[in-house]
C-alpha cells in the first residue's frame, strides 16, 4: 500500500492496468452471460428465472465487496492517512452503489416468480437495502466534505462504522427464518448448484470483478486529474 502513496507512481501502475482489467473483464463477462442464457439448460425446478443468478450472484459479490473497499480504505486514512485512501473510498462507492441496486433489482425480478412477490421484508434483502442507502450516504457525505475543503474523516468513519452491516447480510439466512434460499456455494461445503448450471458463474463473477476493478481505477485517475487542475488554478490565483 504504501508503495503505492506516491500519486505519480500509483497513476503509471493505474493506466496499464486498468487496460489489463477492462477487456478481458467484458469479454468474460459476456461469454458469462451469453452462456448462461443459451448454453446451460433450465432448472427443474425455478426454470428459466435461474438464468438471473448470474448476474444476480455476481452483483451481490461486488456490492457486498465494494463496501470492504471502503472499510479497508477508510481504515487506511484513519490509521495511516494514507493519501491516496480517500480517493479510493470516494470511487469505489459510486461503483458498489451501481451494484448493490442491480443486485436487489435482479433479485427483486427473481423473487416473483419464486416467491410470488415483488419484495419481503426478508433479513437478506432488508439488510442489503440498508447497504444500498448506506452507499448513498457515503457518497453525499464525502462530497459534503470535498466541498468544505474537509479532510475526509467523517466520510471514513462512516465507511468503517457502515461495515457492520456486511455480516449482517452474509449470516441474515442462518440467523432469521427467511425466503431467501440459503448459502449455495461455499469454501468447506462446496456448491449445491448443479455443475451444468454453475459453470457460467465462474466466469461472470472474475468478469464483473474486473469491470468493477477497471471502473474503480478510471475513477480515482479522474478524481487526481481533478486535483491537479485544482492545484495549478489556485496556484495561477495565488500569483
Amino acid at each position: 500500500m504504501h508503495v503505492l502513496a506516491n500519486p505519480a507512481r500509483f497513476l503509471k501502475i493505474a493506466r496499464s492496468a486498468t487496460a489489463w482489467l477492462l477487456w478481458p473483464g467484458l469479454v468474460l463477462a459476456i461469454v458469462g452471460i451469453a452462456a448462461g442464457l443459451f448454453l446451460t439448460p433450465p432448472d427443474y425446478l425455478q426454470g428459466e428465472t435461474v438464468r438471473i443468478l448470474y448476474i444476480h450472484v455476481p452483483s451481490a459479490w461486488l456490492g457486498m465487496g465494494g463496501w470492504t473497499g471502503i472499510a479497508a480504505a477508510s481504515v487506511a486514512q484513519l490509521v495511516w492517512r494514507h493519501p491516496l485512501a480517500g480517493v479510493a473510498g470516494r470511487a469505489i462507492a459510486p461503483a458498489g452503489a451501481v451494484f448493490a441496486a442491480i443486485c436487489l433489482a435482479t433479485g427483486s425480478i427473481w423473487g416473483r416468480p419464486t416467491w410470488g412477490t415483488w419484495w419481503e421484508w426478508d433479513g437478506r434483502l432488508t439488510s442489503m437495502l440498508i447497504l444500498l442507502f448506506l452507499y448513498l450516504g457515503y457518497i453525499a457525505l464525502a462530497s459534503a466534505e470535498r466541498e468544505r475543503g474537509g479532510d475526509g474523516r467523517m466520510a471514513a468513519l462512516f465507511g468503517v462504522v457502515g461495515a457492520v452491516n456486511l455480516p449482517i447480510i452474509h449470516y441474515s439466512v442462518l440467523w432469521w427464518r427467511t425466503l431467501h434460499q440459503g448459502q449455495s456455494i461455499s469454501v468447506a461445503q462446496g456448491s449445491s448448484i448443479a455443475p451444468e448450471l454453475l459453470w457460467p458463474l465462474p466466469l461472470t463473477m472474475l468478469g464483473f470483478t474486473a469491470l468493477f476493478a477497471a471502473v474503480v481505477l478510471m475513477r480515482m485517475r479522474a478524481e487526481l486529474a481533478r486535483q491537479k487542475v485544482e492545484a495549478r488554478l489556485r496556484r495561477s490565483t495565488a500569483e
